[in-house]
């Protein structure tokens, strides 16, 4: 099954959950005798196992072969692999002519792990160290894994794709992670400089998505961390602006009446950063009237926050009723105000 986690990410949308991996696999356990070796400490002929075995799902990927995938996953993930299919699906083509690259590998030893507790961490390097990762995997079984990752470049829309495998004889998948390199033609740390420079101009709206969209960008999985990603979120953190949706969605005045927002993030599917918006509506049955209240709530958005006008390209909202499918409309910024 593709692992879902929630995350700080760009795009929220599409996630691989590790709970689905306990329940695949066995019950949950527990950290209490783990390890991380990083791929400079490794002796050659682990390090080299991990990353053939890496490069040996990885190019099927490329390929779209998802049945190839499969027949190198976990037997119990293999079962539900509709997720991961779909995914490679996804990313295939974006990287069918890319050269595919082993970038990172890490041993994790989680054997002697006891049932009972729903996190396992792993330390590996220093924590004094820039190089120090931290993985904080929620509900992972007892067992051998390694976690690598795969850069595919020299194309257009550059991917990472990170696996985390397991060791039953032999390396296998059992969770697939694939990102972005880059949003609309830049890499995670000019997002991460642009939104130091709206935090300082008080732009804490554009300034908080920009950091959020760094964080996507630069991690390989939300179960990863490190030092340097620490130091983001803390600056990201420092910028959160207030009213924000989370367990409590944001009210935004339309035309007199609130309108409840419940979801705000980023994406780049139509070239540029555009803001995605989701909100509740009671009916989008009718298009007609479903575009003239979202239109409304673009430009409800903008007058209250006009910062995004310099910050991203568009908004790209959706009006989900209850029982039926949600309506979707993108523009870009300069054309909103026009719309009647």
């Amino acid at each position: 099954m593709q692992l879902s986690i929630p995350h700080c990410s760009f795009r929220p949308s599409v996630r691989l959950a590790l709970a689905a991996l306990a329940v695949c696999l066995l019950k949950a356990g527990t950290a209490s005798a783990v390890s991380c070796t990083m791929q400079a400490e490794m002796k050659e002929p682990d390090r080299t196992a991990i990353v053939n075995a890496s490069r040996s799902i990885a190019s099927p990927v490329q390929s779209g072969d998802a049945n190839a995938v499969k027949a190198q996953t976990v037997p119990s993930v293999a079962a539900n692999f509709a997720a991961i299919a779909s995914s490679i699906e996804a990313v295939s083509p974006k990287i069918t002519s890319a050269s595919l690259a082993v970038t990172s590998v890490y041993d994790l030893q989680a054997t002697d792990i006891k049932a009972g507790q729903e996190d396992v961490q792993f330390f590996c390097g220093e924590a004094a160290n820039a190089q120090h990762v931290t993985f904080d995997i929620p509900q992972l079984p007892p067992g051998h894994y390694a976690f690598a990752v795969v850069e595919a470049t020299g194309v257009k829309d550059p991917q990472r794709i990170a696996m985390l495998l397991q060791n039953n004889g032999s390396w296998q998948l059992a969770g697939f992670f694939p990102r972005p390199l880059l949003a609309a033609g830049h890499d995670g740390v000019w997002y991460w400089q642009k939104a130091r420079g709206y935090s300082k101009d008080a732009q804490l709206w554009n300034a908080y998505f920009y950091f959020q969209t760094a964080a996507f960008l630069l991690l390989p999985a939300d179960f990863v961390s490190s030092s340097n990603f620490e130091k983001l979120i803390q600056e990201q953190s420092s910028a959160t602006p207030p009213g924000l949706p989370g367990p409590q969605p944001m009210q935004l005045s339309v035309a007199g009446a609130e309108v409840a927002v419940t979801n705000l993030h980023t994406d780049s599917s139509f070239g540029g950063l555009d803001l995605v918006v989701s909100y509740k509506a009671a009916d989008v049955s009718d298009p007609v009237a479903a575009r003239k209240q979202t239109i409304a709530v673009m430009k409800a958005l903008l007058a209250l926050h006009p910062e995004l006008k310099d910050g991203f390209h568009g908004l790209w909202v959706f009006a989900n009723a209850a029982g039926q499918p949600p309506f979707a409309l993108e523009l870009p910024i300069p054309e909103i105000a026009a719309q009647t």
